[in-house]
């Protein structure tokens, strides 16, 4: 089964290259960027501005091919590709929680942004703590990098 996803917009953030972006949108907190939502979906923007967060949901549209075990930022060892959130996937879709600072019409200025300039966007969805936070969660190798706190926060140029 095939399926074909059409951009709503596109995301515009200070990162022209891979190295050097947060890896996370928390380890960027003041990164700033902005979304564009293209004008026949620009009506679908009512009462976003109640939200603090959002989900963005898009195309890593420079990443190319994919392995199955790779090297995350967090860590030297080699991990499953899906037990990480590296950009080279089978299907090369991001998502990412951003902070909604304001709307000015069409266009959303967000922080807290992981991504690179000219992302399209596939979709936005509301960040509601009450769905999206679950007690005890656990978080498998990442825990050790965590206690550790040296790991690294913003990419380089291994993806």
């Amino acid at each position: 089964m095939e399926y074909t996803f059409h951009p709503i917009g596109v995301i515009r953030t200070p990162y022209g290259e891979t190295s050097g972006i947060p890896i996370q949108g928390v380890f960027g907190p003041e990164s700033k960027g902005t979304v564009e939502v293209f004008e026949p979906f620009a009506e679908g923007l009512a009462d976003i501005e109640g939200f603090s967060h959002l989900y963005l949901i898009y195309v890593f549209h420079r990443s190319e091919g994919y392995r199955l075990k790779v090297k995350p930022y967090m860590d030297d060892r080699e991990r499953g590709l899906f037990a990480v959130r590296a950009p080279k996937r089978p299907n090369a879709v991001g998502l990412s929680v951003v902070r909604l600072d304001r709307r000015e019409g069409r266009i959303l200025h967000i922080s807290e942004v992981d991504m690179l300039d000219e992302t399209p966007l596939l979709d936005i969805k509301p960040f509601v703590p009450r769905f999206d936070h679950r007690e005890n969660a656990r978080v498998g190798w990442m825990e050790e990098a965590f206690r550790r706190e040296d790991h690294r926060k913003v990419s380089d140029d291994r993806f």
